[in-house]
């Protein structure tokens, strides 16, 4: 969690110090976090990089038993202090614990509630250089907290948010309303019954999601649109209400249309490779895309997150999705089971960069008819 924040405040210097981005991400490093036995999650030892993470420490949940930690830790106290009181408290809510299932996000919105942030006066003055706004990643669904805080930091880096939230309830909206009959265009994609629909020879054709996930329409969050991909639900309303739209607001925005270029990071299933199979039928470029994204795996394998690279990159490094910013990696890891990786398309030239399991992956390239040979 804290080098999740520490990436998201190097983001958030490259951007001018952008001190939204700076708020919401010492809010972010102080998020509770489920314990799988109901305890006490250890607190960090270790120093973090940026001077705006200083003193910040996570609340704990209000049911954790705050007489032990989980991995046998009793004893464990943020670094620096002697003791957390009241049990379960932070600085940005020193008056206790955070209620079971709440993001810290929605009950405050200063980062230490009784004085200044870390940091403050150094983000204020330090210059940085810009970055490009060309990432527009399908950001994959992860298991991690850290995903729907992230996305909210990025979100405060344009002024497009909030339409791009907009049109992705108004999309959701439509993608209800559609049934595996419904009449569709060569090329269009949307969600079917909960699982990634493409349009092939009129009829959808449809991907179901991995268990405990949905297709949803996203918000992108440095250019305006949306993609379109397979998601928690939490994750998904995490999302949209990052941008600040409301299914009210949004009730009157015709849903957009979505073009072929949207290209989603569609999660395994095990109906996936049948799908695929029938797709790459209707084409005849798969086996190059096949063969692309067999070369791109091969790139991918020798990255490390201090490889060079070129603002806007995307690519997989170290099993996580790479999106480069200001010539540096930024990784995102995949959920649990599931890894980074190339998966070549199936309705047009070209591959995408998804989270998925290894044998989805193999199973789509070996679909193409593409090896490794």
């Amino acid at each position: 969690q804290q080098d999740a924040a520490d990436q998201m405040i190097d983001l958030a210097k490259t951007l001018n110090n952008d001190p939204e981005m700076i708020r919401l991400t010492q809010i972010f490093v102080q998020q509770p976090r489920n314990a799988p036995d109901s305890l006490q999650v250890p607190y960090c030892q270790v120093a973090p990089k940026n001077a705006e993470l200083e003193g910040l420490f996570h609340c704990q949940f209000s049911s954790s038993d705050f007489t032990k930690f989980s991995g046998d830790q009793t004893g464990n106290v943020p670094l620096g202090l002697s003791a957390v009181n009241p049990p379960g408290s932070c600085p940005a809510k020193p008056d206790g614990p955070v209620p079971d299932g709440v993001q810290l996000n929605t009950l405050v919105t200063n980062p230490v509630a009784n004085g200044n942030a870390p940091g403050a006066a150094a983000a204020s003055s330090a210059a940085a250089p810009p970055v490009s706004s060309a990432v527009a990643p399908s950001v994959p669904a992860a298991a991690s907290p850290s995903a729907p805080a992230s996305t909210a930091a990025l979100a405060a880096s344009g002024g497009f948010q909030l339409q791009n939230g907009q049109d992705a309830i108004a999309q959701n909206n439509q993608f209800a309303g559609l049934t595996p009959t419904s009449a569709c265009t060569d090329g269009q994609q949307a969600c079917v019954n909960g699982g990634f629909a493409q349009c092939v020879g009129g009829k959808f054709v449809i991907t179901q999601c991995a268990g405990g996930t949905t297709c949803a329409a996203l918000p992108l969050v440095n250019k305006p649109g949306t993609s379109i991909t397979c998601t928690t639900p939490a994750d998904r309303d995490a999302r949209i209400a990052a941008t600040g739209a409301t299914s009210a607001g949004a009730s009157s925005v015709a849903a957009p249309p979505v073009p072929s270029a949207a290209v989603p990071s569609v999660p395994a299933a095990a109906s996936a490779p049948a799908s695929t199979a029938a797709l790459a039928a209707s084409s005849g470029f798969q086996l190059q895309n096949g063969q692309d994204a067999i070369a791109q795996n091969d790139q991918f394998a020798g990255l490390t997150p201090t490889s060079a690279c070129t603002d806007g990159q995307e690519a997989c490094v170290n099993g996580g999705f790479a999106q480069c910013v200001g010539g540096k990696f930024v990784i995102t890891q995949c959920a649990g089971g599931t890894t980074c990786a190339a998966l070549p398309l199936v309705n047009k030239p070209g591959t995408s960069i998804a989270c998925t399991t290894a044998a989805d992956r193999d199973a789509r390239i070996a679909a193409t008819g593409a090896t490794s040979a």
